[in-house]
């Protein structure tokens, strides 16, 4: 087992070296920083995540004169969340300057960092990817990674990404470049493939995982440490420490003993998942995956199920049914449309947002100032990232995008050597490598076969035939957002 000290020595070598070594970094940023920051945020519409940013970055009071440049193709939704972030910065010591912009190349000169929230066709395109599936018998609890809903997505993502990063390339090539943009290791699979942007994945699903588990263990946060493996969405937590003490044989036996009181069926009954009673084991499925691999997935059965779609081919999950009235995704896009809805009526007021708002800072963007805070302090704290694997997985291959253990240094973000993975987990994680490179090439030369095949690979639709049938019915439904198969 190699220790958390080792790994961060591995770590540091591994940045002073090449990227063939095993370093997969972004451009070098100066460590003590300029006077001047400039954060593009592209897919600013998406207003929880804008938010979050924008009551993260007021916290940390920098003390550089800050440019927060708001890009997003739908003048309205811009319009809106601009107004917000302008009252957000009512309540800032030393607010940054909002600009706006529809074409981002209008704001991107000149960007130290670039961060990609976007979502080609919002979710109207999504629920065509989760609804159409549904017609032929496939169920799916969030459709935005894999099975069919995902690698549809991926098709009409990819190439709105590509061009996005080309113009980085262009007009700020030393900017860090961020995507949150689902599904995620697709996506940075073709930004690392297709251009020279060296882009970083980030999600806190691993971290929620994370989280779950020292609930369940009954610690802090800050005493657990953990070594995980995987894509994104299927992270399979290897390793769990509290105070450097393996305790998986603490939660074996607290898992026995929540058994024994049933599972908690109310924690799925909301869009998202949530344990709603700790005398019950909340993601039965997760649990099994535990018993029979020794490793735990996160982010948990919401998104886990979807890359089992040969356990669950009738969407039967406990009782329930995926999507449906487990992890409903109907609610889903009842909150992200009542999101938008909010963002309107909040932009029309006048004056500073209000107090209880500025302390809600939970969300997928809670990492991102941190990490930047790291590559241009060189503080080497660790994340989780996703990243070319580049010899960091020892029986994975080299240039597929992994979520594994990454160091914020100086010289980028880093996969320090992390080892074998457990055989079963390899081979599970090699199928899913192989579907994401068939839905990558299918997205950029827009060839129908390739997306068929990539159906298939996925392992969501079960025969050639039905794959056919709803390749067809989708790529009719989202024609407006595929070009490239015209």
């Amino acid at each position: 087992m190699i220790t958390r000290r080792q790994l961060f020595a591995m770590g540091a070598a591994a940045a002073a070296g090449s990227r063939a070594a095993g370093a997969s970094a972004t451009r070098t940023q100066k460590a003590a920083g300029p006077a001047k920051r400039k954060m593009v945020l592209i897919g600013a519409g998406s207003a929880m995540f804008t938010q979050g940013i924008v009551i993260d970055w007021i916290h940390r009071r920098y003390p550089e004169d800050w440019e927060i440049a708001l890009v997003d193709i739908n003048p309205v939704i811009l319009e809106a969340t601009e107004k917000l972030v302008r009252r957000y910065m009512l309540s800032a010591e030393k607010p940054a300057r909002i600009t706006a912009a529809v074409d981002r190349r209008d704001v991107l000169a000149g960007a130290d960092v670039v961060i990609c929230t976007i979502g080609v066709g919002s979710r109207r395109a999504w629920e065509q990817d989760v609804f159409i599936p549904r017609k032929f018998g496939i169920y799916q609890p969030v459709g935005d990674s894999v099975m069919p809903g995902g690698v549809s997505r991926a098709l009409r993502m990819i190439p709105p990404m590509l061009d996005i990063a080309r113009d980085v390339e262009r007009m700020c090539p030393d900017a860090v470049f961020i995507n949150y943009s689902n599904p995620m290791t697709a996506v940075t699979r073709a930004l690392r493939r297709e251009t020279s942007v060296p882009a970083i994945g980030l999600c806190m699903g691993t971290e929620e995982g994370i989280q779950y588990l020292a609930r369940i263990a009954g610690v802090e946060r800050k005493r657990v440490t953990a070594r995980w493996v995987g894509v994104n969405h299927l992270t399979w937590i290897t390793d769990f420490r509290v105070d450097g003490e393996d305790w998986w044989p603490r939660i074996r036996e607290k898992v026995a003993r929540l058994r024994r009181n049933g599972i908690d069926r109310a924690s799925w009954a909301g869009p998202f998942g949530n344990p709603k009673d700790p005398n019950k084991l909340s993601y039965p499925f997760s649990w099994e995956l535990f018993d029979e691999f020794g490793a735990f997935p996160a982010p948990m059965d919401r998104h886990v199920t979807e890359f089992f779609p040969d356990r669950f081919r009738t969407g039967a999950y406990y009782g329930s049914k995926l999507g449906v009235d487990a992890y409903s995704f109907e609610k889903t896009i009842e909150v992200g449309d009542k999101i938008y809805d909010e963002t309107i009526s909040l932009a029309k007021g006048e004056g500073p947002i209000p107090k209880e708002r500025l302390e809600a800072t939970a969300g997928e963007h809670v990492q991102a100032l941190d990490i930047l805070d790291s590559f241009w302090q060189d503080r080497r704290r660790w994340y989780s990232a996703n990243l070319p694997n580049r010899g960091a997985v020892g029986n994975l291959p080299q240039d597929t995008v992994l979520e594994l253990p990454a160091i914020a240094a100086k010289e980028g973000m880093i996969f320090p050597p992390w080892g074998d993975a457990p055989a079963p987990i390899a081979a599970i994680l090699l199928r899913r490598l192989a579907a994401v490179e068939a839905t990558v090439e299918a997205a950029v030369t827009g060839n129908r076969k390739i997306f068929v095949e990539a159906l298939i690979l996925d392992g969501g639709v079960a025969d050639h035939a039905t794959a056919e049938k709803l390749a067809d019915a989708l790529l009719k439904a989202q024609a407006q957002y595929l070009p490239q198969f015209s």
